[in-house]
């Protein structure tokens, strides 16, 4: 299945994490990119969490409603990860109940896997460092490196701490963190917004609630989203197309 086909919320996506090879600071980052092919609906994390290297996970792990999937280690130095995600991610596949996989992970372990959802004509997609084998890579329809992840985090991050260093200063005083959307906001956008860089704003809508289900704008003070994003005109721009006789409310992030 093409990629773009597959580039809207009404299909269902798998995400499976090898939790010893991935990193748990970039979690909001890959449930956003898993976001941009479908609504993430399993969402599963593997590892032996008696070990403390999986401490990372476990805060995050619940905010983000992900599972976790305990695997013991059978053997001192030796990964049994792989086998257990491999034989739920064979599960998934069978059951039918999605139309498309995340895996992240930069083990060469993962690549016959991947190879054998693509031939079943699903969509599949790999997170992991630059150091995958290319024949991980490869096998996938895509795949997103984790240090362009980084790069994207810390240049949000620069960009919410300017925002409210210019809220500050026109208004003299500071909102309180807890409600601040942009955040959220930009999450959502970017997991909605399309090859033009505008995002369907029912399609932010639904990015939202799978970010945060309790997500609603009137925590922020606004009876609909649509409202919402137009008081943040210095942040977004919006436009109205007629689409099949009908007006499609369209939003863009400024620079």
């Amino acid at each position: 299945m093409a990629n773009e086909n597959l580039n809207t919320l009404r299909n269902k996506i798998a995400i499976l994490i090898d939790g010893d090879n991935a990193q748990s600071s970039l979690l909001p980052q890959m449930l956003v990119e898993a976001g941009r092919h479908g609504q993430v609906t399993v969402r599963r994390i593997y590892g032996d969490w008696t070990t403390n290297s999986m401490n990372s996970w476990k805060e995050t792990l619940n905010y983000h409603a992900f599972q976790p999937i305990q695997q013991f280690r059978y053997t001192v130095g030796k990964n049994a990860t792989d086998s257990a995600m491999i034989i739920d991610a064979m599960d998934i596949l069978h059951s039918g109940v999605v139309d498309g996989f995340c895996l992240v992970s930069s083990d060469s372990d993962y690549t016959r896997l991947a190879t054998r959802i693509r031939e079943t004509g699903i969509f599949v997609m790999g997170i992991g460092e630059k150091k995958t084998p290319k024949a991980f890579v490869n096998a996938c329809d895509v795949f997103v490196y984790t240090e362009n992840l980084v790069a994207e985090k810390k240049a949000t991050q620069q960009k919410q701490a300017h925002a409210k260093k210019t809220a500050k200063s026109k208004d003299g005083k500071e909102d309180k963190e807890e409600l601040d959307p942009m955040p959220i906001l930009s999450q959502a956008f970017e997991m909605a917004v399309g090859q033009d860089g505008w995002a369907r704003l029912d399609g932010m809508g639904n990015a939202l609630y799978q970010l945060d289900p309790s997500f609603d704008p009137r925590t922020y003070g606004h009876k609909q989203l649509s409202r919402m994003i137009a008081k943040l005109k210095d942040r977004f721009d919006m436009r109205t197309l007629e689409k099949d006789g009908a007006n499609i409310l369209y939003v863009r992030m400024k620079e």
